[in-house]
């Protein structure tokens, strides 16, 4: 049995009246907070619509990758390194690696152009080839004569 005793300022009373209250059977338990979902976010990019087409959040996808890399006998970086590099795919902040292609193809069940891996080449001209191959010839002609003054040998 509880006692409850309100404090009463506006009489002048002494004692104050006594509230009983009283409980029959156990306390029924809290209810337990249930964490409010968050909702799945992306960028809009090949990587990031493939993600939320599964509706996948970032670490499942990154818990993913790893396990089926443990399937297939391939090391990984670790959970906390690769979702920040799944971020900076997602965000085409960089590219991954061939072994992280595969291992996202595989994944998500999709060709590599799907998961926007595949850049399409830049046409290369003839001109262009000759004028990286005279900059390179000039670049080690620059490199021997430095190298020749700085060992004593006459060109």
């Amino acid at each position: 049995m509880t006692t409850v005793v309100p404090e009463r300022r506006w009489t002048r009373s002494t004692e104050a009246p006594k509230a009983t209250v009283t409980f029959e059977g156990e306390a029924p338990a809290a209810p337990e907070r249930q964490p409010r979902p968050q909702p799945l976010r992306a960028p809009d990019t090949p990587l990031g619509r493939a993600r939320l087409a599964r509706g996948w959040s970032r670490e499942r996808t990154v818990r993913a990758l790893m396990a089926l890399a443990d399937r297939w006998g391939w090391q990984t970086a670790t959970e906390n390194s690769l979702k920040v590099q799944l971020h900076r795919w997602e965000h085409q902040d960089s590219r991954p690696s061939e072994t992280y292609r595969v291992l996202l193809c595989a994944l998500f069940q999709v060709p590599p152009e799907k998961l926007g891996f595949t850049a399409t080449a830049q046409p290369v001209t003839k001109t262009a080839l000759n004028d990286r191959v005279e900059s390179l010839e000039s670049m080690v002609s620059q490199l021997t004569d430095a190298l020749s003054r700085s060992l004593g040998v006459a060109a």
